[in-house]
């Protein structure tokens, strides 16, 4: 297959990429096709075509529902087994304890299922770890904590898929335990009762890219079914979605099939605000109108985990599932300000991590295919979001481990197209890392006293390869150019039947070519803020986030009154009763 040509004759922008079209022939025939069969704009039509979207199945896109996305829950390996044994304990009432994830998605999937169990009047015990004092996943300590409590079933979820020693002793201290997971699995996997996770290597039901949330409203369903089948009036879980699609969202995990539909139908029941610690938590986060998918993984999700990050981390399952309006708002206050305590402490430790990252890098940004930085005294909490911000600005895998009393933990993310879930689980087989795992795009590691270097070396040599192919391929992809007259109100609502957007079903980029950057003003936070103006001189207001001192900054500073190609994502900014277009800016070249 040839090479795309060069969208607007854009080899080199700002950042080093070359522009194209996000479509090919083929597409660009296939775009022409689901807008004259269906009426669609074209413009719409192309952004379909893009994400995926035949003619035949272009209404089931524009309309993801549970109905169609849904399979049998028992496609999924052991989920028999654990409907089942979650069926036994609902009807006999046995005390049950749920042993979650620190970060939202095992809040959610600790709400999900304690709400489900609350439903038949059981009140299950809820243990989510420190991430300082525990660490991730199931330890011996707190399940023989929850077997005193009186538990007899161990329900883990988001984690458990490679606690192998602590389920171990459940199981000695006669606890069944079921393990409802998402994250990469070894071959030998926990000897339990029920261990349901699409990614175990033996499992072919193809729901891989469910987060856990997503695993456990199958359970859940399959469980709905089993229940009515003894007699027993079963809750609605379409209630329940709004969980499934935070966790969805905030995971990172594929916006495409059955996530879609999580997401889009869960986003319908977060608006109702039926929710009372979403909607506490809606409110100090000065969400002030109908929620779209971003909000949960720029607003809402960074809150929840806070509490995992630099506070209880407790907190954010007991957010979701508080009956009281005023202990609602206080826990989101709390998560509010911890949220703001872990930006200050990010914005220290992002310095830091950003030099170490030059250095590596040299000045050419060719030395190292993986980033791998540390810091002495860093958060274990903030890591990740370290990592994922080396990530955005080098494009390239990061890795931040933080040497903190002793330990030394990181996390990491990757860009599309490189395994960083799959290189970690190796570097625990091959001895060089203690513990660790994830999933394509994040994964955690726990390494033992002076193995950093190691452990980088072990990424770049594994990794170099499929990192470099995949930076050549990284294209900037327009979905379509325009012209500032042509971002209205109604078309950015007329593109978002598209959505929702996000990770597997990217946000449109479009290009504006020929625009004139009018003005340019710096904001608190490093970001900047541009007028740019159309050759018909119309003005749309462009933001480059967090873009000071960076590439994409200085480049815009410089093109002040210059003519230049710019490309971003539109979306609408409501504020004080007005609706306004607001274009984020992504990338630019100058003419």
């Amino acid at each position: 297959m040839s090479p795309k040509p060069p969208f607007l004759k854009v080899t080199r922008s700002a950042l080093q990429r070359a522009w194209v079209d996000r479509l090919d022939a083929e597409g660009a025939r296939r775009a022409e096709a689901i807008a004259d069969i269906h009426g669609l704009p074209n413009t719409l039509a192309r952004i379909l075509a893009g994400r995926g979207a035949e003619v035949t199945n272009t209404l089931d896109f524009l309309e993801p529902r549970l109905k169609s996305a849904m399979p049998d829950p028992l496609v999924m390996l052991d989920a028999e087994r654990a409907i089942a044994r979650l069926a036994e304990a609902i009807v006999s009432r046995e005390p049950i304890a749920i042993f979650g994830d620190y970060d939202v998605d095992g809040a959610c999937s600790a709400a999900l299922l304690a709400g489900y169990l609350r439903h038949f009047g059981l009140r299950p015990f809820i243990h989510i770890p420190d991430r300082l004092t525990e660490g991730y996943g199931p330890n011996s300590e707190a399940i023989r904590g929850l077997k005193a409590e009186g538990a007899r079933l161990l329900v883990c979820v988001d984690c458990g898929t490679s606690g192998h020693a602590p389920l171990a002793e459940a199981k000695a201290l006669g606890m069944d335990v079921i393990v409802l997971d998402h994250h990469q699995a070894p071959v030998d996997l926990p000897d339990v009762a029920a261990l349901v996770n699409p990614n175990r290597q033996d499992d072919l039901s193809g729901l891989g890219h469910l987060c856990a949330a997503g695993v456990v409203f199958l359970v859940l369903a399959g469980l709905n079914r089993a229940l009515r089948e003894q007699g027993l009036a079963a809750p609605d879980l379409l209630s329940q979605l709004d969980v499934v699609a935070l966790a969805t969202v905030a995971d990172v995990v594929p916006l495409t099939g059955l996530n879609r539909a999580y997401v889009a139908q869960g986003l319908k029941v977060m608006k109702n605000r039926e929710r009372i610690g979403l909607a506490a938590l809606a409110d100090v986060s000065r969400l002030d109108s109908a929620p779209e998918a971003w909000h949960l993984g720029y607003l809402l999700g960074p809150r929840i985990n806070a509490g995992g990050r630099i506070g209880d981390a407790a907190l954010g399952a007991r957010l979701l599932l508080s009956d009281n309006p005023e202990e609602a708002r206080r826990i989101a206050e709390t998560l509010d300000g911890l949220n703001r305590e872990r930006q200050a402490v990010e914005e220290a430790m992002l310095l830091e991590a950003e030099a170490q990252a030059l250095l590596a890098l040299g000045l050419a940004e060719e030395d190292r295919e993986v980033l791998v930085v540390a810091g002495e005294g860093w958060h274990p909490g903030i890591v990740g979001i370290i990592a994922g911000r080396l990530k955005e600005r080098f494009r390239r895998p990061a890795f931040a481990i933080a040497a903190y009393e002793g330990a030394l933990t990181g996390s990491g993310r990757s860009i599309v197209g490189v395994d960083l879930g799959g290189a970690v689980r190796a570097s625990v087989e091959a001895g060089i890392a203690l513990k660790g795992g994830g999933h394509l795009m994040a994964a955690g590691v726990t390494l033992p006293p002076g193995g950093v270097v190691a452990f980088a070396d072990f990424l770049e040599e594994r990794l170099a390869l499929s990192v470099r192919i995949a930076r050549a391929e990284d294209a900037l992809s327009i979905d379509a150019a325009l012209s500032a007259e042509s971002l209205t109100p109604d078309f950015v609502t007329g593109i978002a039947r598209a959505g929702p957007f996000g990770s597997g079903n990217p946000e449109p980029v479009f290009a504006l070519p020929s625009h004139r950057v009018a003005e340019v003003m710096e904001l608190r936070g490093g970001h900047l803020k541009a007028n740019l103006v159309s050759t018909g001189g119309t003005r749309i207001e462009a933001m480059a986030f967090r873009a000071a001192g960076k590439p994409l900054g200085d480049a815009l500073l410089a093109a002040r009154g210059e003519m230049v190609h710019a490309a971003g994502t539109a979306s609408l900014d409501q504020w004080g009763g007005r609706v306004k277009v607001s274009f984020r800016l992504v990338d630019l070249a100058r003419l």
